[in-house]
């Protein structure tokens, strides 16, 4: 159901330890890290992402969810702008997430960013 989720987090480093700790019985590492986010899950694998929370930002959380192919990423994203979302990007390639990355992206009634993503 799932491909992954992200998160707004006060304090990038404090966050990092925490879910380092709390993740490690689990078996997932951290996989990615710079100054603009962590990604925890799996090896070479992130499924939790860790933003840091910039000054008077008030944004939800980022949930993606798995699609089975374009089509259903373009029903998605029509779907939810008829129910009431707002657009935050049409289907399309996202080569700059990767090669392969094809989703769409919208905000919900309570402020999440909500995606449907194949790859």
């Amino acid at each position: 159901m799932y491909d992954h989720i992200g998160l707004r987090v006060k304090d990038l480093d404090a966050a990092v330890r925490f879910y380092t700790a709390a993740l490690a019985p689990l078996g997932h590492v951290l996989c990615s890290r710079d100054d603009s986010s962590a990604g925890f899950g799996p090896k070479d694998a992130p499924a939790l992402w860790l933003y840091p929370v910039q000054d008077g930002q008030r944004d939800g959380a980022h949930i993606a969810f798995r699609a089975p192919d374009h089509a259903a990423i373009k029903a998605f994203h029509t779907a939810g702008l008829k129910a009431g979302g707002r657009d935050n990007g049409g289907a399309g390639p996202r080569a700059d997430y990767s090669p392969s990355y094809y989703a769409a992206f919208l905000i919900d009634p309570d402020g999440n960013n909500i995606e449907a993503v194949c790859t």
